[in-house]
């Protein structure tokens, strides 16, 4: 059967006492009440939800199969993998972890309707009051959203529903994150987990053992860039500074005249350090850990991309200030968006505004990333070697750094991000992302659950 769900619900299986609605994934607290009244009067036990605009196609053996495995796990959600007109998409399993606003269903979930019971009446939100339905009512163990992997229906949307992976750092979204901010915070309260920012350290003292190194290094891990490395390892030289810094640039075997170019620069600059580590088995986080444990390394990490360059010669004077003003264990800029001429692309300058001192590492568990260029004190990264892998390394690092110690923010651009066809997030499959929020919601399982431990629950 071919369906159209709108606002009210109508019910598409009598047996099973089981409604369609739709119910888009942004919207308001009195929309949600809307919906809840009208599944009372409706009299149903559960609801097909619709999460975007379009058809649904499902024959009642799919929408059966779906209702009796949500009996069986005893859960109050499910969702599936699906067809979307002739592609078949799969999503992913979701963990306690899995705090990000923009977690993905798909088009369509199925609910016990006493799950809107769970609704908090004191809120009112304008958009966050799904996100907020979903915390309350399935955000711990043992109610989590049960993912089903079976291709149980077909959908045909309305829009191609695609989004930015800056949608949540655009200026025209902020009114959006600050309510998804607003939840989570009182989830943490509520479950467990929220840090008071007067519970931070601020920085330990550099130890004077490590007086002989330079005060900072710049760390660039690399993997055949020959197009971009030179421009990469230029801006980091140009820097003009205070103190002694150095450049370590880990080459992770390259194969296309990368290693012949660091060769000339490690030759003509005694600042660049050109390592080329015995492993074969180093991922991006294995060969952050290889320069942080090298002789060379200074007492201050600051992060470059191979592909990326300084916009400033005064990027690593600031970093390092930063860490002394404010007191921190690790400092945060942020950049801007280009492409590999240096023109601006939207949404242009990301400076991750949504962090603030106040609640930034409560809100670190909501969104992907916390900006760049990003900086660490060398003894706390010996203490918590990044994860050796080559996609949200740093994140996880950061996560683990904001749980005890203050982080520092500079807003203004610091670093030109380059998004180019060779670029390693230029253009990603859907397995591909899928696997990158799958281990970035692992990331976030593992901080939320030693959080809860240190942050009891405050309400």
């Amino acid at each position: 059967m071919i369906l159209q769900a709108t606002e009210n619900p109508v019910l598409i299986l009598e047996s099973e006492h089981c409604a369609l609605a739709l119910l888009p994934s942004i919207c308001s607290s009195d929309d949600v009440r809307a919906m809840r009244q009208r599944l009372l009067a409706l009299g149903v036990q559960y609801v097909v939800l619709q999460l975007a605009p379009g058809k649904l196609e499902l024959t009642t053996q799919e929408l059966m199969r779906m209702i009796v495995v949500l009996k069986d796990t005893g859960r109050r959600m499910l969702y599936a993998d699906f067809r979307q007109t002739t592609e078949r998409c799969e999503c992913i399993d979701y963990q306690e972890g899995s705090l990000r606003d923009d977690f993905d269903f798909g088009p369509v979930v199925l609910l016990k309707t006493d799950v809107f019971d769970c609704a908090d009446d004191s809120s009112q939100y304008e958009f966050a009051a799904f996100y907020d339905l979903r915390l309350q009512s399935c955000g711990c163990a043992p109610f989590l959203p049960f993912h089903l992997n079976e291709y149980l229906y077909t959908f045909y949307p309305e829009t191609d529903g695609k989004g930015s992976q800056f949608d949540y750092v655009n200026p025209r979204n902020r009114a959006v994150q600050l309510e998804y901010e607003d939840v989570l915070t009182r989830w943490l309260a509520i479950n467990g987990g929220l840090i008071a920012s007067e519970k931070l350290k601020p920085a330990e003292p550099l130890s004077t053992d490590e007086d002989h190194r330079p005060l900072a290094s710049v760390v660039i891990p690399v993997y055949n860039r020959v197009r971009t490395i030179g421009d990469a390892v230029h801006s980091a030289l140009r820097q003009q500074t205070t103190f002694d810094y150095n450049i370590i640039v880990v080459d992770n075997h390259s194969t296309d005249g990368t290693t012949e170019v660091l060769a000339q620069l490690a030759k003509n600059d005694r600042r660049v350090i050109h390592l080329i580590p015995e492993e074969k088995t180093l991922l991006i986080g294995g060969c952050w850990n290889k320069a942080i444990s090298s002789p060379h390394c200074g007492q201050y990490v600051v992060q470059l991309d191979s592909d990326d360059i300084y916009s400033s010669p005064t990027t690593l004077q600031r970093i390092v200030d930063a860490f002394v003003q404010q007191n921190c264990m690790a400092v945060v800029g942020s950049y801007r968006l280009t492409d590999f001429e240096l023109n601006e692309l939207p949404p242009g300058i990301i400076n991750h505004r949504e962090w603030t001192s106040e609640n930034g590492m409560n809100n670190a568990l909501r969104i992907n990333g916390l900006g760049a260029p990003r900086a660490f004190r060398r003894d706390l990264l010996l203490q918590y070697p990044l994860p050796n892998t080559s996609y949200g390394e740093d994140y996880a690092a950061m996560l683990r750094i904001t749980r005890e110690y203050r982080l520092g923010r500079i807003y203004d651009p610091l670093y030109d991000c380059r998004r180019w066809s060779g670029n390693s997030d230029a253009a990603l499959s859907r397995e591909k992302i899928n696997r990158n929020n799958l281990y970035k919601d692992r990331i976030r399982t593992i901080e939320l659950n030693a959080r809860r431990r240190l942050y009891p629950k405050t309400i």
